[in-house]
């Protein structure tokens, strides 16, 4: 294994982070509906949007669609700590995991519901709308941020939730299911999601980079790739390290990856 590689010589430093932290602080966050931990419920976040709360239990699925649209316009808050403010949305994020579960390599798709991966990718951060971005300087634990997440869900697809009346609730039933699927992290699908949202990371970790110009480090998040489970989505990260590696060699520069290593003939 090569050992981890020393940052470029001009680019931007990085903040130490925990490798068990890295990818959670690439996450959405809504400044206006985090509030604290003792006093953070469904209620309290919705009256702190800028529009009127939809009352529960509407028969028409409008007030819940039109909820939806935060996850186009609130920001993966992580890149900001980095000065990139006018990075992706929760939105596109989930657009391109979406993409990337069609796409997943035949010996691993053929043993996957492939659909069924893709409407989960599309759904593993709705409850991000509210809860926003839970990182450790909020002090926030696990259990408390699996509540928040699951009280919300609850809220927009539960029985007496927005779509609970909608299709007499089968349809805001299966949203849910699909969401706690994911947080379960059992089934072979949802390990493959979860190694999809690392991918789609690494993805644009490069792609900022390559727009920076040299300019911008993010090797901390290489981190995430050390997370990736399936043999098929670590072959498939590797490829987008290999790519960032030659991108910096391309600079006359050397790629850093904090406490990632990857196989010598990959560099």
């Amino acid at each position: 294994m090569a050992a981890p590689l020393p940052p470029p010589d001009s680019a931007t430093p990085n903040p130490s982070t925990d490798p068990s932290t890295i990818l959670h602080a690439v996450s959405s966050a809504p400044p206006t509906a985090i509030v604290p931990t003792e006093q953070w419920s469904v209620e309290s976040a919705l009256a702190l949007l800028p529009t009127p709360p939809p009352s529960t239990q509407p028969t028409s699925s409008l007030p819940f669609l039109h909820l939806l649209s935060r996850l186009k316009t609130t920001k993966r808050e992580g890149w900001r700590r980095f000065g990139i403010g006018d990075g992706e949305s929760i939105a596109d994020h989930m657009y391109r995991m979406s993409i990337i579960t069609m796409l997943a390599p035949r010996s691993l798709s053929a043993r996957l519901n492939v659909p069924h991966c893709t409407k989960m990718a599309l759904v593993h951060d709705m409850a991000e709308l509210l809860v926003g971005d839970i990182t450790p300087a909020d002090a926030v634990s696990k259990a408390e941020k699996g509540r928040r997440e699951a009280d919300t869900m609850a809220f927009l697809c539960g029985g007496e939730g927005l779509l609970g009346l909608w299709g007499q609730g089968d349809q805001g039933r299966g949203l849910r299911e699909v969401f706690e699927e994911y947080e379960e992290g059992v089934t072979l699908e949802s390990r493959f999601v979860h190694d999809v949202d690392k991918m789609e990371l690494l993805l644009q970790m490069v792609e900022y980079e390559k727009r920076g110009e040299g300019g911008l480090d993010l090797g901390e998040f290489t981190r995430v790739a050390k997370g990736v489970g399936l043999k098929e989505m670590k072959e498939w990260c590797r490829e987008i390290l290999r790519e960032r590696v030659e991108f910096w060699k391309g600079l006359g520069k050397t790629a850093s990856m904090l406490d990632m290593t990857i196989e010598e003939e990959d560099v």
